[in-house]
């Protein structure tokens, strides 16, 4: 992606380039930041860590950006900053360069927290470039970039098999090139993204953010964010425990190493990136609604049945719950934008931070509770969690949203 390519496009053709550059850099960030709990098996054996010591790891990583992204989003909101974008790689570059020569907890924590920072600034201002170059296509924009964080997702526990594993610690510094790279396309991007806003400050001869009031009465608003952080918890939690434990578990109920138990987490993050592809194109179709509540509950039978399966049933499970699960969360990314129109930073900044910070303090408390009762009970009782999609059902019909939006 060149400065004389995005010249020389049209206007929708330089639109789908921006998009692809945003979801790129996504995959980048993300394959970086989930090789982290992907590699704890490792670190609990190279540094002789805890249970909770290793949630500790998983709870800086996620509640760094968990702090940080909604502060951002809406600090941009008002005073968008084109130049955080390739920065936030920056920090990324760093904590990988820290994971690898990490000699104990405090480095493996501080890395964490800078892979985290990273994170925080990418989500929210790529999310607003997404949402930018979208054009009437807001549901189908929000999944291409989130499908390049859940492709990143899936190719994580296989970089850690096939060049973590064999390497250690040291492997990680074959991320720093994802770094990198991360760096260059976010420059690009960044250079576009300040012209997009020179030029639409002129053509306004305005602030170049506006906060557009609300449609919806605060009450109305705060009951369907309520709901829809509900769906977010029971989501994040559960792929808590999937991505930092159940590689434990599986390794433990088979006796078979940590790059099978890796296989079936691939299967997970790779259905889900096909899963998050398709939820907005089938809440275009079916209803928002609908996706976001099927994409939890319509997780609840198979991830029931997970825990009892075999090493070949587990994949296939595993294949079901991440496309079921991860279809339905840029529908409530983008079903919460269009409650607010005008704080865009800010709702994106808002819902990744709570997904991370849900995902980080789960961590933290499964971890603890797994020393005390082991693996299998809590990825047992973790299989409950999508249950709490029926919830979902509370959120109000697609046609009173665009009644009352009209």
């Amino acid at each position: 992606m060149s400065q004389t390519a995005l010249q020389a496009a049209t206007p929708r053709q330089t639109a789908n380039i921006v998009l692809f550059g945003v979801s790129m850099a996504h995959l980048l960030n993300d394959a970086i930041q989930n090789a982290v709990p992907a590699v704890f098996p490792i670190f609990q054996q190279s540094l002789s860590l805890t249970y909770a010591e290793i949630g500790w790891v998983a709870f800086t990583l996620n509640v760094t950006a968990s702090i940080l992204q909604p502060l951002i989003g809406a600090y941009t909101d008002r005073r968008p900053m084109p130049w955080l974008l390739p920065v936030g790689m920056v920090f990324s570059l760093l904590g990988a360069i820290g994971l690898a020569f990490s000699p104990g907890l405090a480095m493996l924590l501080l890395s964490a927290a800078l892979i985290g920072v990273g994170s925080s600034v990418l989500h929210p201002e790529s999310s607003r470039v997404a949402h930018l170059v979208a054009g009437k296509g807001r549901g189908l924009a929000q999944s291409v970039f989130q499908v390049g964080g859940n492709t990143g997702q899936a190719l994580a526990p296989l970089m850690v098999a096939f060049i973590i594993t064999p390497l250690g610690q040291l492997g990680f510094l074959w991320f720093t090139l994802l770094a990198i790279s991360g760096i260059v396309i976010q420059w690009f991007v960044g250079r576009w993204y300040g012209r997009h806003l020179e030029m639409r400050s002129m053509m306004r001869k305005a602030p170049t953010a506006v906060s557009d009031p609300s449609p919806f009465s605060r009450g109305f608003v705060i009951f369907v964010l309520t709901v829809l952080v509900l769906m977010l918890f029971s989501k994040f939690v559960y792929l808590a425990s999937m991505t930092g434990y159940y590689s434990f578990y599986f390794m433990e109920k088979y006796g078979l190493p940590l790059e099978r138990a890796q296989v079936s987490l691939f299967a997970l993050q790779f259905a889900g990136m096909v899963g998050t592809l398709l939820g907005g194109p089938l809440a275009d179709r079916f209803g928002r609604k609908k996706i976001i509540w099927f994409s939890i509950a319509g997780t609840a039978p198979f991830s029931l049945w997970l825990p009892y399966a075999g090493p070949i049933g587990s994949v296939l499970l595993c294949l079901a719950i991440g496309a079921i699960l991860m279809s339905g969360f840029s529908v409530i990314i983008v079903y919460a934008q269009e409650m607010l129109p005008g704080q865009v930073g800010m709702i994106s900044g808002l819902f990744f931070g709570l997904s991370f910070g849900m995902g980080g303090l789960g961590s933290v408390i499964l971890g603890l509770l797994m020393d005390h009762t082991g693996v299998a009970v809590i990825i047992k009782a973790c299989a409950f969690l999508p249950l709490l999609g029926l919830f979902a059902l509370l959120l109000p019909k697609d046609s009173r949203l665009m009644a009352r939006s009209a």
